[in-house]
């Protein structure tokens, strides 16, 4: 492939600091040219409970883990779901006693509300601060939100009379707002449906939204609906079979705006379309693209609102390029902690778990908000 046509192709991407809750660069695996299993998998491997909480007309679902020490209150991005988090939970409970509870917001996952469409910052906001009260006015609560869940995250603290500690992964005000121009391109670019789980699986690992092909498994059922039943794709895992979850590169999803790795340059091309392939069986389970007029009020302002957040604070980047400036000189003034994350992308608590978990049960523990559970590594923040 000519630099010019990998130019091109880059050209159609969004810039890799959209912090939106989608990611946009690609995966570096070597292992696309065998055949993959792209099988999903339900919640139950890493989360003890799964619920329902009802607030008033709507009703919440939580998935949750753990009995004893701090709640880490764990907030999904744009498009994403509770089930972001299943990798990370794994991985932070072997490390320190703690509780966590994943929440699927407003207009995602397995949640119910009289109004989906709104979804501005303090909608979701008081969604947050409304099922802490119900389910866990007793504990200690630990916020931490990843791209628009690290907006609401900020915007609810405030409201949480419990809070000791939030953590904030990857959405810094500057480089978000910067990127939300060529949000509406990027959304258009991906594919509306699927024809089955395991094909939204592949592609969320191909095109680069997830790296992590064991969370990707887990996480991007979630993401998707059944257009027959209109039910999220999570109460159809049981009844697949594991052969239709394996592919090959024969039968990968193959899009002009998704940048393929080097060795695909000796791919085949991608076959002629067929009556299956046209198969429309699951599609997003929240339209983003209509949720336009909300993005900007989810992240005017945060970098004031994150400062000025009363208790311990942990920023976690992907890039020390998303910092912007009124950020930069909190951090110098030592008003955050802040761990910088690189070779992932924006679904860093996805991409690599272990390090993510490794940074949050550090500051936890030197905060001493909780007691460790093993003698994990520990991460040295950059304040």
């Amino acid at each position: 492939m000519s630099s010019l046509q990998k130019s091109i192709l880059k050209s159609k991407l969004p810039p890799s600091g959209v912090n939106f809750g989608i990611g946009s660069r690609v995966s570096k695996s070597k292992g696309f040219q065998r055949k993959r299993d792209y099988e999903p998998v339900q919640w139950v491997p890493y989360f003890d409970h799964s619920k329902d909480v009802a607030i008033g007309n709507d009703t919440f679902h939580i998935y949750t883990k753990g009995v004893e020490g701090p709640l880490l209150v764990l907030l999904h991005g744009g498009g994403y779901s509770a089930l972001t988090w299943a990798e990370f939970t794994k991985s932070i409970m072997a490390m320190v006693v703690c509780k966590v509870m994943a929440i699927d917001l407003r207009g995602h996952g397995d949640t119910s509300t009289t109004n989906e469409e709104d979804l501005s910052a303090d909608t979701l906001a008081e969604d947050v601060a409304e099922i802490i009260k119900a389910v866990a006015e007793d504990s200690r609560i630990i916020l931490v939100g990843h791209s628009m869940g690290g907006a609401v995250a900020v915007r609810a603290a405030p409201l949480i009379v419990n809070l000791c500690g939030l953590g904030v992964i990857d959405v810094v005000e500057g480089t978000a707002i910067d990127a939300l121009a060529s949000m509406q391109s990027f959304l258009r670019s991906r594919p509306s449906s699927f024809s089955s789980i395991c094909q939204a699986v592949e592609w969320c690992v191909r095109s680069g939204q997830i790296h992590n092909i064991q969370s990707a498994k887990v996480s991007v059922p979630g993401q998707i609906k059944n257009i027959e039943t209109n039910k999220l794709a999570t109460h159809d895992i049981d009844s697949l079979s594991h052969s239709s979850c394996e592919s090959n590169t024969e039968t990968v999803i193959l899009r002009e705006d998704i940048i393929q790795e080097e060795e695909s340059v000796n791919m085949p091309p991608p076959p002629p379309p067929t009556a299956t392939a046209a198969i429309r069986k699951y599609v997003w389970r929240i339209d983003l693209s209509k949720t336009e007029k909300h993005w900007f009020g989810w992240f005017k302002g945060l970098s004031t609102a994150f400062l000025n957040v009363s208790v311990p604070k942990v920023l976690l980047l992907a890039g020390v390029d998303r910092l912007d400036r009124e950020l930069t000189l909190g951090q110098m003034q030592g008003k955050f902690q802040m761990q910088v994350l690189p070779a992932c992308g924006h679904a860093v608590h996805e991409d690599v778990p272990d390090k993510v978990a490794e940074a949050i049960a550090t500051f936890m523990v030197r905060q001493k908000f909780a007691e460790p559970a093993s003698d994990f590594p520990r991460t040295f923040p950059a304040c």
